[in-house]
């Protein structure tokens, strides 16, 4: 399988950091975002050390292994970031969102903590894949709030689970699906999805001039003033390969 694949990250308007970090790793078809928090620099050491678990696996790891290996590069993280934080005291978490994209055998899958997303377009249509774990999510299910309201919460940045947080093991949601031909899926981070409105988010998606969608749709979210890191990785499988960009 060959793929078309764009990616970028991006500081935004406010931060002096970015602690969001993406993977792309085309010749096992697998992405990856992880969104970093903790302050004072933490978040992009949780966020990277995800990244590098990911890097680290095989390129020549067999396929039917592949998920339950990344299921326990991500759990060892876990780990490592509760035993840092504990060794820094104060009470302090070191912890990361995770968002995984792997493509194999006409198939999509989708691994996940927190609220960094996949979505994925087909035919001029863009659905959420992942489902947020946080509590303006939680609100929403529970019928607190409606679902227009979650953005605008004052409490929409509040998540429920992440690597590195104090839960003793890191559960990662599941979801796959059969592909069809033309689908192009969207990982990124909060910074992205919450500065741009879904309409905008299709229609970027769907863009196909020479800088590609992910120029496009971080180039539109610091436009709108994105006041958190931005980061967008666009694959769209059984297309010529392309570049990513970082």
């Amino acid at each position: 399988m060959s793929f078309r694949v764009w990616a970028l990250t991006h500081a935004g308007t406010v931060r002096k950091h970015n602690e969001d970090t993406l993977v792309s790793r085309p010749e096992i078809g697998m992405w990856a975002v992880a969104d970093g928090a903790g302050g004072h620099e933490s978040g992009e050491l949780a966020s990277g050390m995800l990244a590098e678990a990911l890097l680290a696996i095989p390129a020549s790891a067999p396929p039917a292994e592949l998920e339950a290996d990344m299921r326990q590069r991500v759990a060892a993280v876990h780990v490592a970031l509760q035993k840092e934080a504990a060794s820094r005291g104060h009470g302090g978490l070191i912890a990361s969102t995770i968002v995984i994209l792997t493509l194999r055998d006409s198939r999509y899958t989708c691994l996940w903590a927190g609220d960094s997303r996949l979505y994925m377009l087909r035919a001029g249509s863009l659905t959420q894949i992942s489902r947020d774990h946080s509590l303006v999510q939680e609100l929403v299910d529970s019928g607190a709030i409606p679902a227009s309201q979650a953005e605008s919460h004052p409490q929409a940045n509040v998540i429920t689970r992440a690597v590195g947080s104090l839960d003793t093991a890191i559960e990662l949601d599941c979801v796959s699906g059969a592909l069809q031909p033309g689908d192009r899926f969207l990982l990124c981070s909060d910074g992205l999805s919450k500065a741009l409105p879904a309409p905008m988010l299709t229609k970027l998606v769907a863009e196909d001039a020479d800088e590609g969608p992910a120029w496009a749709l971080v180039a539109a979210a610091l436009e709108h003033g994105a006041r958190d890191n931005v980061t967008a990785v666009v694959v769209q499988p059984n297309g010529d390969a392309g570049a990513a960009r970082a």
